[in-house]
Formats: C-alpha cells, sequence, structure tokens
C-alpha cells in the first residue's frame, strides 16, 4: 500500500474509534509523536495531519526540543492543531503550547500542573492498566505498545485484546499507539483515537 494511502486510511481509522468514544468531537482523533530517529523530519509530518490533530514534541537532546516546540507550534496555529511538549512545563509555556505530556514516571505531576494551568491539555503515558487507571487530571492516556513497534519489534506488547480491554475500563479518552498501522487498526475498540510515528511519516 503506498504509504500516502497508508497514512489517510490511518487517519480514518482514527477518526472512525473517535466517532465511536463517548470522547466524540471533544477530543483529538489522532495524535503524531516525534521521535529523533523514526521521524527526522517532524514538521513534514505535522504538514499533512488533518485538521484538530495533535503533536507531542519529543526529543532527547535539549536544544533540538526547544526548536521543534517553537517550529511546531507557529506550524500548527493556522492548521488548527494541538501541540502538547513532552515533560518539560517551561518550554511548554515559553513556546505557546496547548499543554503537557508526561511520561508514565512523571504521570503523578499531572495534578500539579492541572492546578498551575487549568488550561491546558494534559496526557500521560501508560504501559499497564495500573498505570493508566492512577493517572490522575489528565485529559488522556497513551497506551503502548498495542503492538510490536519498529524500535522494539521483539519487545513485549499489551496485544490488541489486553488493549481493548483497558481502553474500556477507563473512564478517560485512551489512544492506541506502538506497532498501529492502517491494516491492524481496525482490529481496536474503545479508544478515543490512535498515536503513531513512523505510520505518519510523509
Amino acid at each position: 500500500m503506498p504509504h500516502s494511502l497508508a497514512r489517510r486510511k490511518l487517519a480514518s481509522a482514527a477518526a472512525h474509534l473517535n466517532a465511536r468514544s463517548p470522547h466524540a468531537g471533544r477530543v483529538p482523533m489522532l495524535i503524531l509523536m516525534t521521535d529523533d530517529e523514526r521521524l527526522p523530519d517532524p514538521a513534514a509530518a505535522a504538514r499533512l495531519l488533518p485538521k484538530d490533530a495533535m503533536i507531542v514534541v519529543r526529543s532527547r537532546g535539549n536544544e533540538r526540543r526547544v526548536r521543534l516546540a517553537h517550529e511546531l507550534v507557529a506550524l500548527a496555529r493556522p492548521r488548527g492543531l494541538i501541540v502538547l511538549v513532552a515533560n518539560d512545563a517551561k518550554l511548554a509555556r515559553q513556546s505557546g503550547a496547548d499543554g503537557l505530556h508526561l511520561s508514565q514516571a512523571n504521570a503523578a505531576q499531572a495534578m500539579h500542573w492541572r492546578a498551575v494551568r487549568p488550561d491546558w491539555f494534559i496526557s500521560a503515558a501508560a504501559h499497564d492498566l495500573r498505570s493508566a487507571v492512577s493517572a490522575k487530571a489528565v485529559d488522556a492516556v497513551i497506551l503502548s505498545p498495542v503492538y510490536p513497534t519498529g524500535s522494539h519489534p521483539n519487545g513485549r506488547t499489551l496485544t490488541p485484546v489486553r488493549a481493548n480491554a483497558m481502553a474500556h475500563a477507563l473512564s478517560i479518552p485512551v489512544y492506541a499507539l506502538g506497532g498501529v498501522t492502517a491494516r491492524n487498526a481496525p482490529r481496536l475498540h474503545g479508544f478515543a483515537g490512535l498515536a503513531a510515528i513512523g505510520a505518519l511519516a510523509p
């Protein structure tokens, strides 16, 4: 399948999940996660996102993270995209981002930032049900890895069956991340949408 067609089909699958979710129309349907190795040009990927999609800015390098945050916030504004910065509230504030994404290890900080910035969209990563349930004061949980991923092809995965059960068990919006493609996305249900890296590359 040509990559452009696969990308459109993934967006369509995300829209279908969102439409069937209790959170339909209130949260983004699709999330682009930046990645230093697997997404060398996140700006190009962001330009191809549908309106109301979300971008999570991640980078291990401080300079690159700062540059990406400012670049993607500027790109997102006229396109109606939402931008979160991962684990860096100071940069989220300085760049004018829409909120903060917290790793599973930092998810407990959500209550603090919810009190300080009630206007922010705050998401948290979760890799198991306990972590997902314990994520308080967040607007969404990004659950991973659902399928084997390009970076960890032999790593342990949640599997679609377990991930679907977790998504249905949670009252907040849940997004599926990790190896999600246009081909396997139809096996998912109960999610508010999908998150991806390579599958949304230009």
